[in-house]
């Protein structure tokens, strides 16, 4: 799972799809991971660097992670 090449990310949040005109925002955490998808980093190494970096247990990260890979997915803004 990557994100699209197309997709900007701005450090305060915004993103941007061109492909459709769309944009949305998301927190700090949520650039992170963003960051890492465009890099190709896999699910695991987000879900560690998560676990590293915030206060937060294992089962929460899990299903946080992917309600928001998820969303990510119906905004069409990740492939695999």
């Amino acid at each position: 799972m990557k994100l699209k090449k197309s997709i900007a990310i701005s450090e305060n949040g915004f993103v941007f799809n061109p492909e459709i005109g769309t944009s949305f925002t998301t927190n700090s955490l949520g650039v992170a991971v963003l960051k890492q998808l465009k890099n190709l980093t896999t699910k695991e190494e987000i879900r560690a660097s998560i676990l590293k970096s915030y206060e937060v247990d294992g089962v929460t990260c899990e299903k946080d992670l992917d309600d928001f890979l998820r969303m990510l997915d119906q905004y069409n803004l990740i492939e695999d």
